[in-house]
């Protein structure tokens, strides 16, 4: 059956849609174009850093944007770089109708998370403000964040936070005007507050620029009474060296 199945449906690459060999998600050619994340890591987001030292050896490096900018949550990490491959993905799932990229690209997502993962945490995404999820009919973050909690088996709040007012679009925005435009921007749901209370939250995202929106979501979160915040995204944007 299986063979039959693979014959009329054969696997296709995510990206290009050419036909696969593999269930790997990517044909040979986008795989090489994906710039998986990996080796030396900043703790707080997941940037790569430059060496070759082991990273069980050194987990408290920093980058120099999270060096320069006070980030509220204690630990963070990302699967790629949003560039090439990356970004297309990342584009797609935003923006162009293809919703179930998120449960393809969550065995990515949950090698990233799981340093981060503890039994317990509650994972949760980033909230969209209701208009523009009516525009786009899903919130990416969310189910991002749902396939995660999926393949870790842990315990899921599509919900906890709320986008409170609908703020610009960050992109073309400077790091001091994306954390401006986020302000008091993200506020805890009044029910599900008490599901944080002395509990770890891991929030999931697409793409982390600035760190201005999961900011705004840790802050909420520790002010509701997580006793700890984490991180962790699909993608994380870097600086071209």
């Amino acid at each position: 059956m299986q063979r039959l199945l693979q014959a009329i449906y054969p696997n296709q690459c995510l990206s290009c849609g050419e036909v696969t060999g593999s269930d790997a998600g990517l044909c040979a050619t986008c795989w090489r174009d994906t710039a998986f994340i990996s080796g030396l890591t900043c703790h707080l987001c997941g940037a790569p850093l430059p060496g070759d030292d082991d990273p069980d050896e050194a987990p408290d490096l920093t980058c120099d944007d999270c060096l320069a900018i006070a980030r509220p949550w204690a630990r963070g990490a990302a699967a790629m770089l949003y560039r090439g491959n990356g970004r297309r993905l990342v584009l797609a799932l935003k923006g162009h109708d293809r919703a179930e990229l998120a449960q393809a690209v969550a065995p990515w997502l949950a090698r990233a998370a799981a340093p981060l993962y503890e039994p317990g945490m509650l994972i949760a995404p980033v909230p969209l403000h209701w208009l523009r999820l009516f525009k786009r009919r899903y919130n990416q973050s969310a189910l991002l964040a749902r396939a995660l909690a999926r393949a870790l088996e842990a315990p899921f709040c599509p919900d906890l936070l709320v986008r409170a007012r609908a703020t610009p679009r960050q992109e073309g925005l400077g790091a001091a005007a994306r954390f401006a435009n986020m302000a008091e921007a993200i506020r805890p749901h009044p029910k599900r507050r008490h599901r944080m209370a002395a509990r770890k939250v891991l929030l999931v995202d697409d793409v982390m620029t600035s760190g201005a929106t999961l900011a705004a979501c840790a802050e909420a979160c520790l002010a509701s009474g997580a006793s700890e915040v984490r991180v962790v995204t699909l993608a994380r944007t870097v600086k071209d060296t």
